[in-house]
């Protein structure tokens, strides 16, 4: 757990990183917006090798440009993002990027990557919300399958993924920025919806992802943390940043 919805993936072949987060702010500029309460987990010039690099929308506290930009200057990832993401990230000099919609599939480092439905949105201003998509993603790995559902509200979506893939053997679930409800419940769950989609999707193992280092919702930066431990199954982990689960 890197931070946030930031996990380093590692697994035979491939190193496999998710909507990296490096700055101190998640905002278009440096000097205002949600400044992170946590340090990553894990120093950038401490990251191995990164094989495949998921990026699963644009809203600032998951494409964070000049975290991708290292990631691009190094020579060695395959960038994958959804529809329009990608060729933003093209012409901020970040490549190669693989566009996926719904639907779409990719291979990169014997790793077959499915992007996968959300219930969310994008948008980088007032005027591009919902220009590009917004997705998650299943993997099909050399050690099972591996869900990592991004930034999603609760719904339907689950059962879909679970009948078109089988259960994962292990799900990235977000846990944050879930209040208030009556605003928030269409593109964050809570930690009670969280442990529901575990059970729906049938997961050996779920990580919880989206809290504990940017204030983005009216809830306390460790209420969704505090509230998943009292009502998770021991199959359901919460980390701290640099913590790490193996499987």
């Amino acid at each position: 757990m890197v931070n946030h919805s930031t996990v380093l993936l590692q697994q035979p072949g491939a190193n496999i990183l998710t909507d990296p987060v490096w700055s101190r702010r998640c905002s278009p500029v440096s000097f205002a917006g949600p400044a992170r309460h946590r340090a990553p987990g894990v120093d950038f010039d401490n990251l191995p090798p990164i094989d495949i690099v998921l990026v699963s929308h644009n809203h600032y506290d998951h494409l964070d440009l000049s975290a991708l930009r290292r990631l691009a200057s190094r020579g060695a990832s395959q960038f994958l993002a959804p529809l329009g993401a990608g060729s933003f990230l093209e012409t901020h000099g970040i490549s190669p990027v693989r566009e996926l919609d719904w639907g779409d599939s990719a291979a990169a480092s014997g790793v077959t990557i499915h992007s996968v439905p959300a219930f969310h949105f994008s948008g980088r201003s007032l005027f591009d919300r919902d220009r590009t998509l917004w997705c998650g993603y299943m993997l099909e790995t050399a050690v099972g399958l591996v869900y990592f559902a991004a930034d999603t509200g609760f719904g339907p979506l689950f059962s879909w993924i679970r009948d078109r893939f089988g259960p994962p053997r292990l799900a990235f679930l977000p846990i944050g920025a879930y209040e208030p409800r009556w605003f928030m419940s269409p593109v964050h769950m809570d930690p009670d919806e969280a442990v529901e989609a575990h059970g729906i999707l049938g997961a050996e193992s779920s990580i919880a992802i989206h809290h504990g280092t940017f204030q983005l919702a009216d809830e306390s930066i460790d209420d969704p943390a505090i509230r998943l431990r009292a009502i998770a199954p021991a199959s359901f982990f919460v980390l701290s940043n640099g913590e790490s689960h193996l499987l």
